[in-house]
C-alpha cells in the first residue's frame, strides 16, 4: 500500500526533474531580457524564496520547542551527557570516514592531472574565528537576540538548560512542560502545511538554480564535478548503511526508503538549516525516532556534521595541490583529515561555511587558497548534492543512537512509509 509519503516523494522528483527542464530551457534562451527578469528572476526568484524563507520561518520555534519538549523528558542527568557525548562522538567519525575516503579516491583518480589553472583567479576568504571565541559563543549572553539571529547552536544550550530545569522542577512545572508538548504538536502541523505546497517551491528553485547555471559552467571541471559527486553517492548509499547495520542492525534499504522526502528537500533547498523542520518530522513519523533523541540530534547535527563539505575538502585539496603540482605527501593528507574534522564544528554558524573551511584546510596544507576561485564555478550544484549527504548523515546518526538508547520504534521503521 503506498502511503502519502510516496506520493509527496513522486510529486517532488517530478517538479524537480521539470523544474531542471525548464531551467536549462531558459538558459538556452537567455539572451532573451524579458525571460530573464519576468520568469527566472521574476517569478522563480520569489517563489522559490517565499518557500526557503517558509521553512526557515519554521526552525528557530520547532527546535526550540521540541528541543525543550524532549529534554523534559529525559529524566536521568547522566542520560542526557551520555546521549551528547556519544552524539558528537558519532559526527565526528563520520565526518573523519568522508574526509578520508575522498582524499583516497582523488589521489586515486587524480582529477587535476594536467589541468592548467588561470593566473587571473583569485578568492579572498572571509576570516574565520578562532577556536577559543566559537567555544565562548556557544553560551548565549541574550537568548532572545540568539533566536533572532538563528544562531543554533546558542539556540541548542538555551532550550537544553530549560528543558533540565523543567525538569528538575517536577510536578510544580508539569503543566508547563504539557504545554510544549502541545505547542509542539501545533508546530508540526505547520510543517505538514508547508509539506503540501512543497513540490511548488521545489520547481521553482531548481528552474532558477538550471537557468542561471546551465551546463557550461561543469565542462572545463567535469573530472572534478563527477569525483565529488561520486564520492558522495558512495558515502551516502555505502559508508551511512554499512554504519546503520553495524551499529543496529537495521536495514539500510528501509531506512532509505522511509527517509527519502528529506534528502531531496535539502537538495532542492541548499540548507541544512532549512531542512530542519522536514528532517525533524521524517525521523519522528516515518523511522519511529523518539522525540527526545530527535529534538537534540537533528539541529545539532545541520549545525556541526558536515560530511559533505568534508568531501568537498578531500577533493578539492587534492584538485588544488595536483592543479599547482603542489604536492603536500602523507603527512600533510594526514594534517587535512584532522583539520577538516575538527572545523566541521570549530566553524558552526559561520556564513560561507564551506568555503571558509575549505581555506583553513588549505592553510594548513601550504596549498594557495586562490583555488577555490576555480571551482566556485560549479560549487552551487554541488552544494545541493552536500546538503542532501549532510541531513542523510544526521538522520543515520540519530537512528544510531535511537537505537542504543531504546528510544526507537521499530514497528514504525520497518512498517508502512506512512508513519
Amino acid at each position: 500500500m503506498k502511503g502519502p509519503g510516496t506520493g509527496l516523494t513522486r510529486k517532488i522528483v517530478l517538479a524537480m526533474l521539470t523544474g531542471a527542464g525548464l531551467g536549462l530551457l531558459l538558459n538556452w534562451l537567455s539572451p532573451i531580457h524579458l525571460v530573464n527578469e519576468l520568469v527566472v528572476d521574476g517569478l522563480f526568484a520569489v517563489v522559490g524564496q517565499m518557500f526557503i524563507r517558509s521553512l526557515t520561518m519554521m526552525v528557530v520555534p520547532l527546535v526550540f520547542v521540541s528541543l525543550v519538549a524532549g529534554t523534559c523528558s529525559l529524566k536521568d542527568l547522566t542520560q542526557l551527557g551520555r546521549i551528547g557525548l556519544r552524539t558528537v562522538a558519532l559526527y565526528f567519525l563520520t565526518t573523519a570516514v568522508a574526509i578520508t575516503l575522498a582524499l583516497s579516491l582523488a589521489l586515486l583518480l587524480r582529477p587535476g592531472r594536467g589541468f592548467d589553472l588561470p593566473t587571473e583567479a583569485q578568492f579572498t576568504p572571509a576570516e574565520a574565528f578562532p577556536l577559543s571565541e566559537v567555544l565562548v559563543n556557544i553560551v548565549p549572553a541574550n537568548p532572545v537576540q540568539s533566536m533572532a539571529e538563528g544562531n543554533m547552536l546558542q539556540v541548542i544550550v538555551f532550550a537544553v538548560f530549560l528543558g533540565l530545569a523543567i525538569s528538575l522542577v517536577g510536578e510544580p512545572a508539569q503543566r508547563v512542560e504539557q504545554g510544549f508538548r502541545d505547542l509542539n504538536r501545533v508546530l508540526m502541523q505547520m510543517v505538514l502545511i508547508l509539506v503540501r505546497v512543497a513540490p511548488y517551491g521545489v520547481f521553482c528553485l531548481m528552474a532558477r538554480v538550471f537557468a542561471t547555471q546551465g551546463f557550461e559552467a561543469l565542462l572545463p571541471l567535469l573530472q572534478y564535478f563527477l569525483l565529488v559527486l561520486f564520492v558522495l553517492a558512495l558515502h551516502m548509499f555505502l559508508v551511512y548503511p554499512f554504519l546503520l547495520r553495524v551499529f543496529t542492525g537495521l536495514s539500510g534499504r528501509r531506512f532509505f526508503a522511509n527517509i527519502q522526502a528529506a534528502p531531496l528537500f535539502a537538495f532542492s533547498t541548499a540548507s541544512s538549516n532549512a531542512t530542519i523542520p522536514i528532517t525533524l518530522e521524517t525521523v519522528e513519523n516515518k523511522l519511529g525516532v523518539h522525540n527526545s533523541i530527535a529534538s537534540f540530534t537533528i539541529p545539532l547535527g545541520a549545525t556541526i556534521n558536515m560530511d559533505g563539505t568534508a568531501i568537498l575538502q578531500g577533493c578539492a585539496t587534492v584538485f588544488i595541490s595536483q592543479a599547482y603540482n603542489l604536492p603536500i605527501g602523507v603527512a600533510g593528507y594526514g594534517l587535512v583529515v584532522l583539520t577538516a574534522t575538527l572545523a566541521s564544528i570549530g566553524t558552526a554558524g559561520v556564513p560561507g561555511m564551506a568555503t571558509i573551511m575549505l581555506a583553513m584546510v588549505l592553510q594548513q596544507a601550504g596549498l594557495p587558497v586562490e583555488g577555490i576561485g576555480l571551482i566556485l564555478g560549479v560549487d552551487r550544484l554541488l552544494d545541493m548534492c552536500r546538503t542532501a549527504v549532510n541531513i542523510t548523515g544526521d538522520a543515520v546518526v540519530t537512528c544510531i543512537l535511537a537505537q542504543r538508547e531504546g528510544a526507537l520504534n521499530e514497528a514504525v521503521f520497518y512498517g508502512s512509509t506512512d508513519g
